[in-house]
């Protein structure tokens, strides 16, 4: 059990360096190959941030616990708007003006509850090619939209500035070579590790999947969401959450999907995904305007933050 334990800490502390090599190599050799700055925001670095939850959900539906992977993808985006967006508006309030975000907001929306509706019957292969269709509809649609607003949108213009500079190509393969198989042996050794904990102390993958795992792979992004507050981009740590849970649902969502087809635990039709669902619409509210549109401010963090941590108690008290 111990050494399942240090397995973990040490395949998620991998796992976020190799997504980060990952992403700055992969994004440095489409920058050398004259790939936009935009471009190369909108689709490698925000694909990229997600890989830890696509290969996790990738190893584990192959390995037969289809559980985990859905634990992942959902407990990642809940962990998202209530652990991430919550502490980083602790840490300084957000305040917001994209008119691409204001667009994005109900789009996320509506592909969470298009989600929800494909689990309820289970998820089949059928269902998980349905949802990579719309992910590349999302992704053709966003991508025309930022192009057109790229010089009048916040958000644009400081997914630009983000991007790294220039690095010189042998490194570059470089970066992208170690991040990528460092991607894939820390998420073998995490999967690995976190069915065994979840085997020894009688807990379902599913478990394992809404909490440590999907604590461990949204770090990235909270790293990132931190940052970009820290630098006055509020639009940008915004972004960076509502591009990460779009991927999370049709990305890697739809991987169980396509290799593990099956019924969906009826834990997460009652509990897990109407959280989601809940925590989806509040940053809608918040981003559309009820009180304040486009603002996050510390007591709306606090209440984020509140509303995560009472559903990992939750969770906990379902196992005892």
């Amino acid at each position: 059990m111990l050494i399942d334990i240090l397995a973990l800490a040490l395949g998620l502390v991998a796992l976020v360096f190799a997504a980060d090599w990952f992403v700055d190599g992969t994004s440095a050799i489409a920058r050398n190959l004259g790939v936009s700055p935009l471009l190369i925001g909108l689709t490698i670095v925000g694909l990229g941030t997600s890989a830890p939850e696509i290969l996790v959900a990738s190893l584990a539906s192959m390995q037969g616990n289809p559980g985990l992977a859905i634990g992942n993808a959902i407990g990642s985006n809940i962990a998202n708007v209530g652990l991430i967006l919550g502490m980083t508006a602790l840490i300084a309030p957000l305040a917001f003006h994209s008119g691409l975000l204001r667009r994005e907001l109900p789009v996320l929306m509506l592909i969470s509850v298009f989600c929800y509706v494909l689990a309820l019957d289970g998820l089949s292969v059928t269902d998980g090619v349905m949802m990579l269709v719309v992910l590349a509809v999302f992704l053709f649609w966003l991508i025309r939209t930022a192009m057109t607003e790229r010089k009048n949108d916040a958000l644009t213009q400081e997914v630009e500035a983000e991007i790294p500079d220039a690095m010189p190509n042998n490194k570059a393969w470089v970066y992208f070579a170690v991040g990528l198989v460092g991607l894939l042996l820390s998420s073998k050794v995490l999967v690995w590790a976190a069915v065994n904990i979840a085997h020894s102390i009688g807990v379902s993958d599913l478990v394992i999947g809404l909490t440590i795992v999907a604590l461990g792979t949204s770090l990235p992004e909270l790293a990132a969401s931190i940052s970009s507050v820290l630098k006055g981009e509020g639009d940008l740590a915004v972004g960076n959450v509502i591009g990460s849970n779009v991927y999370n649902l049709l990305a890697v969502y739809s991987l169980p999907a396509l290799i593990a087809p099956g019924p969906v635990d009826a834990t997460v039709i009652s509990r897990d995904f109407p959280v989601l669902l809940g925590f989806t619409a509040v940053l809608f509210i918040l981003g559309m305007g009820i009180s304040k549109a486009g603002n996050i401010n510390r007591w709306e963090g606090s209440a984020l933050l509140s509303g995560y941590l009472f559903y990992q108690w939750t969770i906990y008290q379902s196992i005892l």
